[in-house]
């Protein structure tokens, strides 16, 4: 079944060229003055890998941090006990917990962004993978998620940190900003999250690794990108 889109959708797609790849800057301003949201948009990067997901030396999975951030106000919970509950709290956590945080969730309650465990909490935290897995929200140590270092991880979840990691399609889809940013900011923040795709090429891979780049705003069509301009 074809998927129909509106007027405005079409209007912003006759001003994308079919085939092009863009070079970065020009992607940039492109796609923000395509945008048509009645809102400040979010602008993502998604890139089509050439990886066997089923292989599990093959998936990638990790997490950088924007130097412009993301323009969105994170809400973070940390599972923590004791001095890592205090210092979980004084690092800005919005909620801090343990067993009644669990329960928590088990109800329902889901409003938060990022969720950061110390590694002892981990035996909890597994009582609610089969609901924060799915949303791609479990603590991991690959995102630095399951940490010890509670106060730098609340630090560099605050501060524009966003994690990464392919479906089972080979896709990875990455916020990288606004639709408000200025046009430079994006670009940087689209190059860092391209650096550390590239660097995270799995040995494995033979020929081409990525296959293609794209980004769009939250309504707005997709512009494909130069991987050379990257």
């Amino acid at each position: 079944m074809t998927q129909k889109h509106g007027k405005k959708y079409t209007t912003a797609l006759a001003k994308v060229e079919a085939e092009k790849n863009y070079a970065l800057n020009d992607a940039v301003a492109l796609v923000k003055e395509i945008d048509y949201a009645n809102f400040d948009a979010s602008v993502e990067v998604a890139f089509k890998l050439n990886v066997d997901t089923r292989q599990a030396d093959q998936q990638l999975r990790g997490a950088v941090i924007l130097p412009n951030g993301t323009g969105k106000d994170k809400k973070v919970i940390v599972f923590a006990q004791g001095d890592k509950a205090k210092e979980a709290e004084a690092a800005g956590a919005d909620v801090v917990g343990a067993a009644d945080l669990v329960a928590q969730i088990q109800g329902g309650w889901m409003d938060f962004d990022t969720a950061i465990a110390t590694p002892d909490m981990m035996a909890q935290v597994g009582r609610v993978a089969r609901i924060l897995g799915p949303k791609g929200m479990m603590p991991n140590p690959k995102t630095g998620t399951v940490t010890m270092d509670v106060a730098k991880a609340v630090s560099d979840a605050k501060g524009g940190q966003v994690t990464y990691r392919t479906d089972r399609d080979g896709n990875v889809a990455v916020p990288v900003g606004r639709v408000s940013f200025e046009e430079g900011k994006l670009a940087e923040n689209i190059k860092t999250i391209a650096d550390t795709v590239l660097k995270a090429r799995p040995a494995a891979v033979k020929g081409t690794y990525v296959q293609h780049v794209s980004i769009a705003s939250t309504f707005g069509p997709a512009v494909a990108l130069d991987l050379n301009t990257l």
